[in-house]
């Protein structure tokens, strides 16, 4: 699967009629427009342009601030975060994996249970967590800090380092204006979170072979198989078409950010189930660290409407965050504890979706999809050109602060 979609991708799915030549048997190129309705154009250019511009979090007053995007890198990778010192970030959320690990389920003091989500265009979700239990990027990075199972860290700890450690404290400085306070440990570590927010709302993917494609469609040119394949538009038109794919993989990062039920078992062990959404608004409203609370930096609390008028309901029992479908080669395994292996099965799921595992007040938007062994074979290399192997971010350079 993964050498295939290293091919595709390479390629730009241009060669996919290698792999099945009966994808493109005797079909001519597409001129742009010929495989797809106005309408469905119009659906098309709806996952674009990309990349989405940057702009600042008004929650985070150091959000785009170079100084702290520094900072930021350099926690990120901090072992000695962690309460035992042997974990950071980076232990879980890997550069070379698209900012994953590619397990089942992340580990670090302890096996968690859910699988590590991808920080690659975090900065554009609206909640976080697969659960949303978090409303800001910056209140989300502090709950691996205090996890037992994950950095099993302390707002003491975290603070104690970055006031002992010279090169810490000085990037504090630089980021803040001032020394970290000597007495409130919870501020520093709240601001060592919003370092953490600027630094990973840099993450961002590169253009894909369906950019290129999305944009000369816009442009109305002629499109060659050997820059978009026959075989990926097909897939691209039961994305939008018949898989109904795009209700909720919507936009330019193709996803809503929002929580849905798709069917896959809840169950993280013989009698206990993961709560998903239901658990995460739970938690969201109760946290000190969430937008309604004293560290939210925007005056007008503006950031705060959603979470001011989030309700807890019981469809929410079992929902997971929609994922964004960009890199998705690159974050096998999938669902929010790991349970699926490939792209194929993930579609396999959907094409034979069994509707009795769905909520009974439901998720109408879901059915069966039925599809067939070529369009389910269609489908994957549209998915594989979401993808790129380039990854943008490179280690700063060493240097001290002084």
């Amino acid at each position: 699967m993964m050498k295939r979609a290293l091919w595709t991708v390479l390629f730009g799915t241009a060669m996919a009629g290698a792999f099945h030549p009966w994808l493109n048997a005797a079909e001519e190129p597409a001129d742009g427009s010929s495989l797809f309705t106005e309408s469905e154009i119009r659906s098309v250019l709806t996952h674009g342009p990309w990349p989405v511009p940057l702009s600042r979090d008004p929650s985070n007053r150091v959000s785009g601030k170079p100084e702290a995007i520094e900072f930021g890198e350099r926690l990120f990778f901090d072992t000695r975060l962690s309460g035992g010192g042997h974990f950071s970030c980076g232990t879980c959320h890997v550069p070379d994996r698209n900012w994953t690990d590619n397990q089942t389920r992340s580990t670090a003091n302890a096996e968690m249970d859910r699988n590590t989500p991808t920080l690659m265009n975090v900065r554009l979700g609206r909640w976080f967590g697969w659960d949303g239990a978090s409303d800001s990027l910056w209140s989300q990075s502090i709950r691996p800090m205090l996890d037992p199972r994950e950095l099993g860290a302390s707002p003491r700890h975290v603070a104690d380092l970055v006031r002992n450690d010279e090169q810490l404290s000085c990037r504090y400085r630089k980021t803040y204006g001032s020394p970290p306070p000597a007495t409130n440990e919870e501020a520093v570590m709240v601001d060592v979170a919003k370092a953490l927010a600027a630094f990973q709302e840099t993450l961002q993917s590169g253009r894909t072979p369906f950019d290129n494609f999305r944009d000369a469609l816009a442009r109305g040119e002629r499109i060659t198989p050997w820059t978009y394949s026959e075989a990926a538009q097909r897939g691209l038109k039961i994305f939008i078409g018949k898989g109904g794919c795009n209700t909720c993989h919507t936009g330019p990062n193709f996803t809503n950010g929002e929580f849905h039920d798709t069917g896959l078992s809840v169950f993280v062990a013989p009698g206990r189930v993961d709560p998903g959404r239901h658990e995460g608004i739970r938690k969201v409203r109760e946290s000190r660290f969430n937008l309604l609370g004293p560290y939210n930096d925007d005056p007008a609390r503006a950031t705060a409407t959603r979470t001011r008028h989030v309700t807890l309901e019981h469809r929410n029992f079992g929902e997971f965050k929609v994922p964004s479908l960009r890199n998705l080669i690159l974050t096998v395994p999938y669902a929010h504890d790991g349970q699926v292996a490939t792209i194929d099965d993930v579609l396999r799921h959907y094409s034979e979706l069994n509707l009795d595992r769905l909520h009974a007040d439901g998720e109408s938007i879901l059915k069966p999809l039925k599809l067939t062994a070529r369009e389910q074979t269609e489908l994957v290399v549209f998915l594989e050109s979401l993808s790129t192997f380039s990854n943008p971010w490179r280690p700063e350079a060493a240097g001290r602060c002084e």
